[in-house]
């Protein structure tokens, strides 16, 4: 089997893109035809297309992404008892004032 390899050229600034598609699907389009942005090449919707790249799918570390859930919820409580010390110090100054 043999994939295929579609060469378009931009008409308004000649930039050529190269689009390589795996043999199963069928191509929509045939040589030297001038094709529309966004228009399909083959058969299937999630195979080919213009300007189409292909993109990795990288999985977190669950340790990671449970360090990270920590880290916020530490950072949450030291706000709240940041307030609460605010809180305190405001009571103190008001009885202090009024003696």
């Amino acid at each position: 089997m043999f994939e295929y390899e579609i060469n378009i050229v931009e008409a308004s600034d000649g930039c050529e893109v190269v689009d390589i598609i795996p043999p199963r699907p069928e191509l929509l389009v045939s040589e030297a035809e001038s094709i529309k942005l966004d228009q399909p090449l083959t058969s299937n919707a999630n195979v080919g297309g213009f300007g189409q790249g292909d993109a990795e799918i990288v999985l977190q570390d669950p340790l990671r992404v449970q360090s990270l859930l920590f880290f916020f919820v530490s950072v949450v409580l030291a706000q709240i008892f940041l307030v609460l010390k605010k809180k305190q110090f405001e009571k103190v100054q008001l009885s202090e004032m009024n003696f």
